[in-house]
């Protein structure tokens, strides 16, 4: 048999370089003792960055202090830019992180400044990098945390049906009761132009907010408004009734670990677990 047969096509799973495996453990994990300092000063820096951008938008302190702050800032972007590339460069899968929840976060950190060199204001988006503070549960193993934040998660997205089903019930209802709204009170109310205008004030009246810009002037006109304020404490229950239900029936008490697939990306692991539940590969 050709010798060129027999060489194999390395396969999308194979093993991780031992130098992979190394950066894998320390950025993606905080069990050891440099995974956790990497953490931590990668938390100092998103928080130094959510000041800068802050501080930025106060007029004196960007007038005085602009340069060295837009320094700063460009400083923290290049060191978030290595992270980001350096957590592709240590996975199997890259797409799996990149699509991730916290690989979109990532991505999301750094592209507001760059798109600050042709569209001005866009850095303060930079503030999404907030985001990636929800680390420091993980980072300090404050697995409590960690644990009742995937039950919150997985208890929306088991009722994200009935949550889409819902909203749609209330596009419904914002659509009608705005249009018969409209229908009353155009002809002797400026406030309601039109029928878009009309669903802003039924949305805004549905969910209890008020901001009061528009109100009706008819008796028609406020015997609606009160039946739609009524409607709307239904509105706040409705959902957070669904939301209840799934958390009371979650069952999950297990400790979780701060390990991350170096295959898929995702966490979320038992403390004992020795191979990914979601795609199987060994942690």
């Amino acid at each position: 048999m050709d010798a060129r047969q027999k060489k194999e096509k390395p396969r999308p799973d194979a093993p991780l370089a031992p130098w992979q495996n190394k950066l894998h453990e320390i950025i993606f994990e905080a069990d050891t003792p440099a995974g956790k300092l990497f953490d931590i000063v990668l938390l100092v820096f998103i928080v130094l960055s959510i000041i800068i951008v802050i501080a930025e938008s106060v007029k004196p302190i960007e007038k005085q202090y602009g340069d060295i702050l837009r320094s700063l800032e460009w400083t923290v972007t290049v060191a978030f830019s290595l992270e980001y590339i350096l957590r592709i460069l240590c996975v199997r899968k890259p797409l799996k992180y990149i699509f991730s929840f916290f690989g979109i976060v990532d991505l999301l950190s750094i592209l507001p400044t760059y798109l600050g060199l042709f569209i001005s204001s866009t850095h303060y988006l930079s503030v999404i990098r907030s985001l990636r503070l929800l680390r420091i549960f993980r980072v300090f193993k404050l697995n409590r945390f960690v644990r009742d934040s995937n039950t919150i998660l997985i208890s929306l997205r088991k009722s994200r049906h009935k949550i889409v089903v819902f909203l749609f019930f209330v596009l419904l209802t914002s659509i009608i009761l705005g249009s018969l709204i409209y229908a009353i009170e155009h002809e002797i109310n400026p406030g309601f132009s039109s029928i878009p205008e009309s669903m802003y004030w039924a949305i805004v009246t549905l969910s209890t907010v008020g901001y009061g810009d528009i109100a009706p002037v008819t008796l028609a006109g406020k015997v609606i408004a009160s039946v739609i304020m009524i409607i709307g404490y239904s509105v706040i229950a409705v959902p957070t009734g669904i939301i209840t239900a799934e958390l009371g029936r979650s069952k999950d008490r297990e400790q979780l670990s701060t390990q991350v697939c170096p295959s898929c990306s995702r966490e979320g692991h038992d403390s004992d677990a020795r191979y990914c539940k979601y795609c199987g590969q060994h942690l």
